[in-house]
């Protein structure tokens, strides 16, 4: 998996003023779960960006006072006028314990029913999945050159065993539908 650093500072008060002083000041507060003792800390908003405005999947080297720390976005805030970045959960992770992640699909190849004229719906974007972090991938390949008009592709086809897909054996990832001029051709085709 990519990963990135973020460089920050702890901090000792957490309440509502020196919340917002941190704010004012340009930096997000942050809080790090998962280890022995919560870990408050906070760190620049503009570390965040790579982070969290991207389809990938990162970890985060976080690094507090010489002290790094894996971890994974658990949970982000924004601001509902600006979209600035209020708070950020981050759920420490460790090379022998699962984790339980968002993965992204990408889909390769070309569909035989797209040639013929059907439409791809592109259903899951990304699939829950569960593992340990060095066996989690960057992002699931899904081959879809052999669906025809009306097929799909199911959760099941994309199993793996270094990892568990949290999703019902019937979940559609994409499919091939008809299309209106697919539609028109057919029923021309009849005539």
């Amino acid at each position: 998996m990519k990963s990135i650093t973020i460089n920050g500072s702890k901090r000792e008060s957490v309440g509502k003023k020196a919340t917002k002083a941190l704010r004012n000041a340009g930096k997000v507060p942050c809080v790090l779960y998962g280890g022995d003792e919560l870990v408050h800390f906070s760190a620049t908003e503009k570390l965040f960006k790579p982070l969290v405005f991207t389809p990938d999947v990162f970890t985060a080297t976080i690094e507090l006072d010489g002290v790094k720390y894996n971890a994974v976005l658990q949970d982000i805030q924004f601001h509902p006028v600006t979209d600035a970045i209020l708070h950020v959960d981050f759920y420490q992770i460790f090379d022998d314990k699962e984790l339980t992640m968002d993965i992204p699909v990408r889909l390769v190849g070309v569909a035989k029913g797209i040639m013929l004229g059907g439409a791809l719906r592109h259903n899951l974007r990304k699939l829950k999945v569960k593992g340990l972090p060095t066996n989690l991938p960057d992002f699931i390949e899904a081959d879809i050159t052999e669906l025809a008009i009306g097929n799909k592709l199911y959760v099941t086809e994309l199993r793996n065993d270094k990892y568990t897909l949290l999703h019902p054996d019937n979940t559609v990832v994409a499919q091939v539908r008809m299309s209106r001029n697919a539609a028109k051709a057919a029923a021309e085709a009849e005539n």
